[in-house]
């Protein structure tokens, strides 16, 4: 029975968590958490089995309407928009702030680059990170325009020809810059749309002014998007899975992702009409995401589109439409969004609309991680270093669980202490199996040990320590900061690999502070289930190690002092393979 409950504990702090992970990651959706298959790659400019031109756009990806209902169909772009189009080659104009560079299209006042000032590319770390971007190697931009004429292309899109006007940086001593694009008149519709940017900010205000040059009331519906290739982000670690893609917020359904494959295989589900909520793309750190105000009606739609790049997997698309009112000849009507694009700072995200900060994805142990998540931001306030804050937090958490870990090591030296007559008994009973089973109950009752005893309180808290672990492994706090010494980024894996080392001894000292199991088999997996756990570590981010080094330097330290006051001492039990 001891070598039984000595392997369950090995189960539930190694393969079950690995299983577990796997599962979920399954069950929302996801690919595997460990070793996950590739994305598969399809024709450029085709999306998996999407057609060339997807439902809700046509080959230039714009959506369409039909009738006055906000429902998407396929239509052909208009001749008028094309020819307008030829006559004035687009060009990119660029602006800058404190913490972001933005490279605008004068075609439809698109935003196609974002870059990040204050944060480096993982690969490259003397060059600035790039989210959005429309170059020969990826796609994703943002886009808004006008839809829902007579005739497809009839009012101004992501695709019409705009003049730009305002500042191009934001100058010492200002707190906020506009940039503004102004179309000519499509279909009776004159556009105006003006970005405010803010000091420190990676939101910002969206301005949509619809004039009506035309001699007839008009209908006109605005559409906001975002368009991205299916790529994972460069750099992505082959033993953990990150999610990448559209998701969708409402305050009916919360927070709604949808995988690539969804759409390729036309299986997305998501609340489709909302008078509240964004539409966003996701990836590790780092998001993307449309706001209009609360009350404002909006269809959703999450899709796929072709828009002629030689990007392989391109493109997904994620739309809000929103119709307005009829406007009067020469009147105007004002729509006010928001953008977002930039890294997934909790806190931030909070401000700026509900249910943004859910980017920051933990899965269903949400409940867990957020509490966890202010915790630890709450100590780097203190402390002023994310390592520390790190170290500080497990310390908390092991004070907070010290009478269940009390009673797991006490049960443990318990069982220590009668082993020797459990390993007596079992050489004495071999040949006689009912016989020994019935003389170990008889023990076990007799110095009043439950051999289960020391498992309940440890599975309790595995809960709390997965939270802990997504916590980490998705705070972009994290990402490209150091500790102490050669940790210089605790999103990286360890360099010289140092920490994974000691989390391995750490771990194997653990293993040695338990009795050896009578069954050589279980001896042996005692101390290969411990080595193969650690593997992993070797390639996980310096964080999530020190974490769990932390851990187990302050799991070793309480059972010893346990194992010690119970008049158990402590004693290393090293492998004897024969």
């Amino acid at each position: 029975m001891n070598d039984i409950r000595r392997t369950i504990l090995w189960v539930i702090f190694g393969f079950s968590m690995v299983m577990l992970w796997d599962q979920w990651q399954v069950y929302n959706g996801k690919k595997a958490t460990f070793f996950p298959s590739p994305a598969q790659q399809t024709a450029p400019g085709v999306v998996g089995e999407v057609p060339a031109v997807a439902s809700g756009a046509n080959s230039a990806g714009v959506p369409s309407v039909t009738g006055s209902a906000p429902q998407q169909a396929v239509m052909p772009v208009g001749a008028a928009m094309v020819s307008t189009a030829a006559a004035a080659p687009k060009e990119r104009i660029e602006a800058t702030t404190d913490v972001l560079k933005l490279t605008f299209e004068t075609e439809g006042g698109s935003l196609v680059r974002t870059e990040f000032l204050k944060h480096t590319d993982m690969a490259d770390k003397s060059r600035n990170f790039v989210l959005l971007d429309d170059s020969k190697d990826r796609v994703y931009m943002a886009q808004t325009g006008v839809i829902g004429g007579s005739a497809a292309g009839a009012f101004p899109t992501h695709k019409t020809p705009m003049t730009v006007s305002g500042a191009r940086v934001l100058k010492d001593g200002e707190n906020e810059m506009t940039i503004q694009f102004t179309s000519g008149d499509v279909g009776g519709i004159k556009l105006v749309k003006t970005y405010t940017l803010r000091r420190g900010a990676y939101d910002m205000a969206v301005k949509h002014e619809l004039t009506n040059v035309s001699t007839a009331p008009l209908s006109p519906q605005l559409y906001l998007q975002l368009v991205r290739d299916g790529s994972k982000p460069s750099g992505e670690s082959s033993f953990y899975s990150t999610f990448t893609g559209p998701a969708v917020y409402t305050a009916a359904k919360k927070y709604q992702k949808v995988e690539f494959d969804e759409i390729k295989k036309k299986k997305a589900d998501y609340e489709k009409q909302s008078s509240d909520g964004y539409v966003s793309m996701v990836q590790h750190y780092f998001a993307s995401a449309w706001m209009l105000p609360d009350g404002l009606q909006r269809s959703i739609s999450v899709d796929g589109v072709d828009i002629g790049s030689p990007v392989a997997d391109c493109c997904y698309r994620a739309t809000m439409i929103t119709p307005l009112d009829a406007i009067s000849p020469g009147a105007s009507k004002v729509v006010d969004a928001k953008f977002f694009a930039g890294p997934q700072v909790e806190t931030e995200l909070e401000k700026l609309a509900p249910g943004l900060e859910l980017v920051k994805d933990y899965g269903w142990l949400t409940i867990l991680a957020k509490p966890l998540y202010w915790l630890l931001d709450k100590l780097h306030g203190f402390i002023q270093n994310w390592g520390w804050s790190i170290v500080a937090l497990v310390v908390l958490l092991k004070i907070a669980f010290y009478w269940l870990n009390a009673k797991a090591y006490a049960s443990m030296a318990k069982m220590k202490a009668v082993n020797p007559k459990i390993t007596e008994m079992r050489e004495r009973l071999k040949d006689n199996p009912q016989q020994m089973q019935q003389e170990m109950m008889r023990i076990y009752r007799e110095e009043k040990v439950n051999p289960m005893g020391g498992c309940f309180p440890i599975m309790i808290q595995i809960p709390v320590f997965i939270a802990l672990y997504w916590v980490l492994l998705s705070s972009v706090e994290m990402r490209n900061v150091p500790w102490i010494l050669w940790i210089k980024d605790l999103s990286s894996p360890d360099p010289f690999y140092i920490l994974p080392l000691v989390m391995t001894l750490t771990t194997l000292l653990q293993t040695a502070l338990n009795p050896t199991p009578p069954d050589p088999m279980q001896a042996k997996m005692m101390w290969f289930m411990p080595l193969i756990f650690s593997v992993m570590f070797f390639f996980f981010p310096s964080g999530l190690v020190l974490y769990w080094i932390t851990n187990n330097i302050l799991s070793i330290a309480q059972q010893w002092i346990i194992n010690t006051r119970m008049g158990v001492p402590p004693q290393f039990n090293l492998p004897k393979f024969k």
